[in-house]
This record gives structure tokens, C-alpha cells and sequence, in this order.
């Protein structure tokens, strides 16, 4: 049997919604992988941390207060400094089509934004995890 992926869902910044953290948390553990949701306000080296301590296949950030050009960017940068290049990062939450190409080049593998269904969310993360 394979590994189960590792996830780790946080929410960065100053945010304090976390309705939607919760609902993918959810979906992942019923689509049988392992989560660890770090829960509201965690910074960038919190994130980047769990990550490391975890030994984390995937981070999925959720991203509701606007900040996410700031905390995302500086997300990658530690996960890169770490050696955490192999880690698929994924990114939910209120961003505008604009910001994704920026996303997109600092390392975020995939937006989901409001709409996108669990069962789309869990397949890509599915396809495109790290194989142990």
C-alpha cells in the first residue's frame, strides 16, 4: 500500500476566518490522507516549521485577508531555503486572476479560488504530491 500523503492546511497572516481551512481539512482526511491543520495566524516560519517537522508532502494555505502577495512569496522562500523544493505548496482563498501568474512564478503550484470543488482540490493534490 503507498504512503498517505502528509498535508499540512494553515492559514497565514492575520486572518481569523477559517471555515474553509476546515472544509478542505475535512475533504483531504476523507479522501484518506494525513492532515495537520496548524490553525489561525500562523507565520510564514510557522508554516515553513510544520512543514519540516511534519516531513509534509503538500501545503495548503488559505488566504482570505489580501496579504497573500506578501505571505505566499515568503512562504516559497523559506520552503526553498529549507529544501523544500519537493513539497507541492496549493493556495485557496480570495485571489484575484492577476496575482496568480505572480504566485504561480514564486513557486505556488495551483490556486483554488472560491468555487473550486473539494473533489477537484483533492484529485490535483492526488496527481501532483510528492511520491515517497
Amino acid at each position: 500500500m503507498d504512503a498517505r500523503i502528509r498535508v499540512i492546511v494553515a492559514k497565514p497572516g492575520l486572518d481569523g476566518h477559517d471555515r474553509g481551512a476546515k472544509v478542505i481539512a475535512r475533504a483531504f482526511r476523507d479522501a484518506g490522507f494525513e492532515v495537520i491543520y496548524t490553525g489561525l495566524r500562523q507565520t510564514p516560519e510557522q508554516i515553513v516549521n510544520a512543514a519540516l517537522q511534519e516531513d509534509a508532502d503538500v501545503v495548503g494555505l488559505s488566504v482570505l485577508s489580501g496579504a497573500h502577495m506578501t505571505l505566499c512569496p515568503r512562504i516559497m522562500e523559506l520552503m526553498k531555503k529549507e529544501s523544500l523544493d519537493d513539497v507541492l505548496v496549493v493556495v485557496g482563498g480570495i485571489i484575484p486572476d492577476q496575482d496568480i501568474p505572480k504566485l504561480k512564478e514564486a513557486g505556488i503550484a495551483e490556486i483554488f479560488q472560491p468555487g473550486a470543488s473539494t473533489e477537484e482540490i483533492v484529485a490535483y493534490v492526488r496527481n501532483n504530491a510528492r511520491k515517497k
